[in-house]
């Protein structure tokens, strides 16, 4: 859908929802919370981007209330809304206050259904249920948005989660124009991001329903990891990745396309994009790591995987790569690591990945790695170096 398609889809349902998003949790107090990345190139903070939107259903969604009327119908402009929040790779949810087989039903009859990823719809605190969507989906909570249009509702989520920014659903204008519902590059991977967690969740299931060692599942995956040099195709994103990572990721350091652009073709550096693909499907590039290469040392400046990867045993293979290169080129190896609040789990990865502690500069950490031992590929992973 065009720009134009999508402005004209919202101007029927008004503007008050603005004031919601920029008052005291929004963009600008959201992006001091503990997750806060530290951008490479410049001292300005910007809104964290919003990466779900959690829907309330009976006169947010839909007009009128479903208990009352099942045929409601959707309001103006609302499925292109859906639409286009979910080609900008924003994945969506419901919380609502609703018998849950007959509120499925009416998704399933509006053609909205299999939009909506781990739905809340039951008696429960609407918080209670943002926090568990946000458990289910493993997406930092102060880049959730919820829309709803009661007041009583948007001040218990803010109660129970102060970092997740509200919508008035009186006023649906101006939501897609929202800087932080606009990313600044539409890549493959995000509009492909709802299928991919759709797939998680069939992979979950097959997990839960396996009897066995976690490996031997594992095995049943079929994965392949490929490993390659950054590409000029690859570079959006790669940018993404940087905004978007944020459990494992050992720095937080955040790089433009042109700066990326800059290190993919710098003979000092060498920058490295991960994929993964499985018997359900691909996870798209979901690695990114960058080495300043300098003739004797090699550092590590950034290494990250997206969360959706983290149960799958491949966390180390960049990492191994990487060692073995550098001990290739007869340089020793160093590491930084940079804590955010949520990425403790990659601080341990260098520990038991052999690094030891060298040094600090502020709570900037300085790993070594004397590479006499490098840490194999896992056996249920086939791997593909470019």
């Amino acid at each position: 859908m065009d720009r134009t398609t999508e402005v004209s889809a919202v101007e029927a349902t008004g503007s008050a929802g603005v004031e919601d998003l920029v008052g005291s949790t929004g963009p600008a107090d959201s992006a001091e919370s503990t997750e806060s990345t530290e951008p490479a190139g410049s001292s300005a903070k910007k809104a964290k981007a919003v990466k779900v939107v959690v829907w309330d259903l009976d006169h947010t969604l839909w007009d009128g209330t479903l208990l009352e009327d099942e045929t409601v119908e959707l309001r103006p402009g609302v499925a292109e809304i859906v639409r286009a929040l979910d080609e900008r790779g924003i994945l969506q949810s419901v919380a609502s206050k609703n018998e849950h087989g007959r509120a499925m039903d009416r998704l399933r009859a509006l053609g909205l259904a299999d939009y909506f990823l781990h739905p809340r719809i039951d008696w429960n605190a609407k918080g209670q249920n943002v926090l568990a969507i946000q458990k289910a989906l493993n997406v930092g909570i102060d880049t959730f948005l919820f829309v709803d249009d009661q007041p009583f509702e948007r001040e218990e989520v803010r109660f129970m989660a102060p970092e997740v920014r509200v919508w008035d659903a009186a006023d649906l204008s101006g939501l897609l124009d929202s800087p932080e519902l606009n990313p600044e590059f539409l890549t493959d991977d995000a509009r492909n991001r709802r299928r991919m967690y759709m797939a998680d969740i069939a992979r979950a299931q097959a997990e839960d329903e396996f009897v066995g060692p976690t490996e031997e599942f594992l095995a049943t995956l079929d994965m392949r990891f490929a490993l390659a040099p950054c590409t000029e195709a690859d570079l959006q994103r790669a940018e993404e990745l940087t905004v978007r990572t944020n459990q494992l990721n050992t720095t937080g350091y955040t790089y433009d396309y042109a700066e990326l652009n800059a290190f993919r073709t710098s003979p000092g550096h060498l920058l490295l994009v991960a994929g993964l693909d499985d018997r359900y499907g691909s996870y798209g590039k979901i690695g990114l790591a960058l080495v300043e290469k300098a003739p004797d040392f090699w550092t590590i400046k950034l290494l990250l995987m997206s969360c959706r990867v983290m149960s799958r045993g491949v966390g180390t293979i960049m990492m191994s790569h990487v060692m073995a290169q550098a001990k290739a080129a007869g340089a020793k190896l160093r590491a930084e690591f940079k804590p955010n609040g949520r990425n403790r789990m990659m601080f341990v990865t260098y520990k038991f990945g052999g690094f030891r502690e060298v040094g600090h500069d502020g709570d900037l950490v300085l790993f070594e790695h004397d590479l006499e031992t490098v840490q194999p590929f896992p056996p249920y992973v086939q791997v593909r170096l470019g």
